[in-house]
């Protein structure tokens, strides 16, 4: 019987043909026992083609949302450990190593990495600079920083709450709540491309009003209509199948 793998790397996906190879590349490159899963959902770029050339287990979902993803990839998992990973985020050498040697303390309850962005904007370093705070100090983490965890723990939390919008910000709390939790260095690379449209400062700047409402008690539907990026992918969660890409 074929042994089952240390940690199972679980890729929401939706049009990222372009960027798998690459992170997938990275991930093979790793020394520790792994699967990788790719959870795609509804796409016109033939990602779930791409992610089956490339030796991934591939997970369909029948909507576009990160959440749904990421638990239909969870219950496909046979790692002891989780590691849930945006498709345009690089690893560096050595993660999965990193993270076997966080969790060997019982205390640990899972953790993130620090993160970085594929530019050189001294302006989005200082934001990654506070985030990194932002997560030692709270607990709080995000989902391109590569986020981790016990099996049994993923399955003590009941997974992903099915969020439209802020399913990591509500994942990492209820983790925090349960124990210790370990921001990891080096930094993973996560494309900066979503900062392109409206740039850097107002896309901050939307981010942190849109937190402040969540916070308020805003729903998360709600809020995901208003952003101009998760908007649209909220309209066309219910695609047809016969229109994904293969």
């Amino acid at each position: 019987m074929e042994a089952s793998p240390f940690l199972s790397v679980i890729i929401p996906a939706v049009n990222e043909a372009a960027t798998l190879p690459h992170t997938i590349e990275r991930l093979r490159a790793q020394s520790v026992t792994h699967e990788i899963i790719v959870a795609v959902a509804p796409s016109y770029d033939g990602t779930a083609s791409i992610a089956e050339k490339h030796g991934t287990i591939v997970v369909e979902c029948d909507r576009r949302q990160r959440a749904r993803q990421m638990n239909l990839g969870a219950a496909r998992a046979k790692g002891a450990v989780l590691l849930f990973l945006h498709a345009d985020t690089i690893v560096p050498e050595g993660a999965f190593e990193r993270i076997a040697d966080a969790l060997i303390d019982t205390q640990i309850t899972g953790g993130a990495f620090a993160r970085l962005y594929d530019t050189p904007s001294r302006f989005l370093r200082f934001t990654c600079f506070l985030a990194e705070l932002r997560s030692r100090k709270l607990g709080i983490f995000l989902g391109d920083q590569a986020m981790f965890l016990r099996r049994e723990t993923f399955d003590t939390l009941k997974g992903f709450k099915e969020m439209e919008i802020f399913e990591d910000f509500d994942f990492s709390q209820r983790l925090s709540r349960l124990g210790k939790t370990v921001i990891l260095r080096p930094p993973v690379v996560s494309a900066a491309r979503r900062f392109y449209e409206r740039g850097p400062l107002v896309t901050l700047c939307q981010d942190l009003f849109m937190t402040c409402q969540y916070l308020a008690g805003a729903g998360p539907r709600d809020l995901a209509l208003k952003s101009p990026r998760r908007g649209t992918r909220l309209k066309r969660a219910f695609v047809p199948a016969r229109l994904t890409a293969r």
